[in-house]
């Protein structure tokens, strides 16, 4: 069952000047380790980091909470399983929320798309909660 649904839309040079005037200060504070590797890797690091910038908003969307009751951009960070498809791993706050979203005998999956076609980047998320098996 579907308990939770969130988009965003992210302006790419919005995000290319946040880079450009705080640079550091601006990505160590809302994305994790892993996530300034994977977009600091990238020729065009300004869609890649407004993907995940895009993600992140979509998530507290689909968590009720958006940026607020404890939920910090950190919490949320945009991973790869091996396949290549995103996903994103809770932590603090946001982790906190999604256990109180799942119902008893149920677990969570937090299917994510991005998508960039410049100056936009998009994303969508959407939380289930599946039977466990």
């Amino acid at each position: 069952m579907i308990v939770g649904i969130g988009s965003d839309l992210c302006d790419i040079r919005r995000i290319e000047r946040s880079i450009a005037r705080f640079g550091d200060r601006f990505t160590h504070r809302i994305f994790t380790e892993v996530e300034r590797a994977r977009s600091d890797r990238r020729a065009a690091r300004a869609p890649s980091y407004a993907r995940r910038f895009a993600a992140k908003e979509a998530c507290a969307k689909a968590l009720g909470t958006g940026l607020s009751h404890g939920v910090f951009w950190r919490d949320m960070e945009v991973v790869n399983l091996r396949s290549g498809k995103p996903t994103l791993k809770l932590t603090g706050g946001a982790l906190t929320r999604l256990k109180t979203m799942i119902p008893e005998g149920h677990e969570a999956i937090l299917h994510v798309s991005l998508t960039d076609d410049p100056p936009l980047a998009q994303a969508f998320v959407i939380i289930e909660a599946v039977p466990i098996k």
